[in-house]
């Protein structure tokens, strides 16, 4: 198979290129570094069934070919992180809504199989746990930008599935959960690799909020492979899939986790959200998946548990702050 991997340069994008091409199939990825990152695939440029196309996927030329070369198309380019979504609302929306839009019309237009990936993010204040693909969603207020992202997520889903619908386009659309593991980014405030060093330097574990919010994470090679495996399944097409792991922590207690697995040097401080965002700014306390639907589907069970995911977290970034003090 020849695979297109949109966004194969960021963190899960890479995950996903190398498993394929350890699997033999020639992968091509489109990205424009803007949160991707080189290094990320630069282990793979020597390998035959490997390249890497510095472009947008707005970038309609550039597109047009990858799409009508591939065989299969995933979907990952979008930004990513709370953070991001806050600083920069207008990249936020227009990138993802775009890059999605022009996606699925190329591979309408040469209907190719195409996997779209969405967030958990869509069940927005949702109280209803677990989340569950058909639930109702609680948005809050267009005046606050952290919601920008779940509507524009939710856009690209109604987009994906108008498509199944009117031309039968082979589409999935898979809802991640908090999906962590070696090579992400803390850059755009995800929590596991920003505890994970600051416990290995010894600075404060800064916690925002009161840390009972609760949340479930996923280690990245679980979610590759649910993503190919549901690529590929026939009963998969037209549906919304959520991917991930059920295994609930809150933040205080995934810190606490952290600081004793990182030697006990920091201490874990609280910190407003007042003070880690802009004013005004809405978390959501619990998100659970239902993965009935993917266990289903692919009989996903998740190999890896939080403990595992913090080990494989650490071990990555202690060899990374090694590297970079050595060079």
């Amino acid at each position: 198979m020849r695979y297109l991997v949109t966004g194969g340069a960021g963190f899960v994008g890479s995950h996903l290129c190398e498993l394929l091409v350890a699997m033999g199939h020639d992968v091509v990825a489109l990205d424009d570094l803007s949160t991707g990152r080189y290094e990320n695939v630069a282990h793979l440029e020597d390998e035959a069934h490997f390249s890497l196309i510095v472009e947008s996927d707005t970038h309609i030329p550039t597109l047009d070919d990858c799409v009508r070369r591939a065989d299969r198309v995933f979907h990952l380019a979008s930004a990513v992180g709370v953070q991001l979504i806050i600083d920069e609302p207008v990249l936020t929306v227009r990138g993802m809504c775009a890059g999605t839009d022009a996606v699925l019309s190329h591979c309408s237009r040469y209907r190719k199989p195409v996997l779209v990936t969405s967030t958990s993010e869509v069940y927005g204040k949702s109280e209803q746990i677990p989340f569950s693909e058909d639930d109702d969603r609680v948005m809050g207020p267009t005046t606050t930008r952290r919601w920008s992202y779940a509507c524009a997520k939710a856009v690209g889903e109604f987009l994906a599935l108008a498509y199944w619908y009117e031309s039968r386009l082979p589409v999935v659309i898979t809802r991640l959960f908090n999906c962590v593991g070696p090579r992400q980014t803390g850059q755009y405030g995800m929590v596991v690799p920003r505890f994970v060093r600051q416990g290995l330097k010894g600075d404060p574990i800064t916690v925002y909020g009161d840390g009972q919010q609760s949340r479930c994470f996923g280690h990245v090679k679980d979610v590759v492979q649910a993503l190919i495996k549901l690529l590929e399944h026939p009963g998969a097409r037209g549906q919304v899939v959520n991917v991930g792991n059920d295994e609930e922590t809150t933040i205080m207690g995934l810190a606490e986790r952290v600081l004793a697995k990182t030697g006990g040097r920091s201490q874990i401080k609280m910190i407003p959200y007042s003070e880690a965002y802009v004013t005004g700014f809405e978390d959501m306390r619990r998100r659970v998946p239902d993965l009935s639907k993917v266990k289903k589907i692919i009989g996903f069970e998740p190999e890896y548990n939080l403990d595992a995911i913090l080990d494989d977290v650490i071990a990555y970034e202690k060899a990374h702050m090694e590297k970079d003090s050595a060079s």
